[in-house]
């Protein structure tokens, strides 16, 4: 109790200014955990993210203190400059949680590449994103999900929040312009990842169909589509088991290195 007491006794001393630095922390850690990996997913309950959220702000703070209290007018500051400053933190939180967002949107358009190429996009499942997508890309995110997680998903995640503050200082509106150009690389990086990803589903099928193909010419009176259907279904199963686990080691890669530098070039 005494050390509660002595800690309680110092913020007071201080005055407003760490009062004012933790809001802002708070501001930028709330905007990326509406969207972040794990975190900002729907199934999640609001309670939940805003004690989420509160933590972070809690083990994120003591670290990005000096450069919080650098902030442009915070010392002293009038209700519109703070108003100000929540807006660009809350704004550069949102756009760190966009990049982490986009490695999973990779995972769904690879899922659903996937499975229309093997003819299998009709099966759909429960989620944990609110995007309706075939069952493979479900079981992508959530596998992806829990991989992320056993790797201390968390710990990376403080820590880019803690970076971020090198690239994007706090209370400075990030420029639209490096903005626009930020936001190109990193989607075409996560279509980039998301074909790559399902390559070997998309190679499988067209081996698939070229093999009927020949089949068809040689015996037009087999009902080829009967006999490949199953086929194909057993295949794209069988591939998502061998192709799974090094698909997902690659996934993995790809999101410690946009969480390490989460304004930085498109992994």
């Amino acid at each position: 109790m005494d050390g509660i007491e002595d800690l309680l006794l110092r913020l007071a001393a201080a005055g407003e200014a760490p009062i004012y630095a933790a809001m802002l922390v708070f501001a930028r850690i709330g905007g990326a955990a509406t969207l972040i990996p794990g975190f900002g997913n729907h199934m999640i309950p609001t309670r939940v993210r805003l004690v989420a959220a509160l933590a972070l702000t809690a083990i994120v703070w003591p670290a990005a203190w000096p450069a919080v209290n650098a902030a442009p007018g915070l010392q002293g500051a009038d209700e519109m400059t703070f108003l100000r400053l929540l807006g660009a933190e809350t704004t550069i939180g949102i756009i760190i949680g966009l990049g982490a967002r986009m490695i999973i949107m990779a995972l769904q358009l690879a899922g659903s590449i996937a499975a229309q190429s093997t003819s299998v996009a009709q099966i759909f499942g429960a989620g944990v994103t609110p995007d309706p997508m075939p069952a493979i890309g479900n079981v992508f995110v959530i596998a992806a999900l829990a991989l992320a997680f056993s790797q201390g998903l968390h710990v990376k995640i403080a820590v880019s929040l803690v970076r971020s503050y090198e690239v994007a200082p706090a209370g400075i509106w990030p420029d639209p312009g490096m903005l626009a150009e930020w936001g190109i690389d990193r989607a075409a990086s996560a279509f980039e990842l998301a074909f790559s990803l399902a390559a070997p589903f998309v190679a499988a099928a067209f081996a698939y169909n070229v093999a009927l193909g020949a089949i068809n010419r040689a015996m037009p009176q087999l009902m080829v589509a009967f006999v490949g259907a199953p086929a194909i279904t057993a295949g794209a199963l069988l591939l998502l088991v061998v192709s799974g686990p090094p698909m997902l080691k690659h996934w993995s890669g790809k999101l410690d290195i946009a969480l390490s530098d989460p304004l930085g070039p498109a992994p």
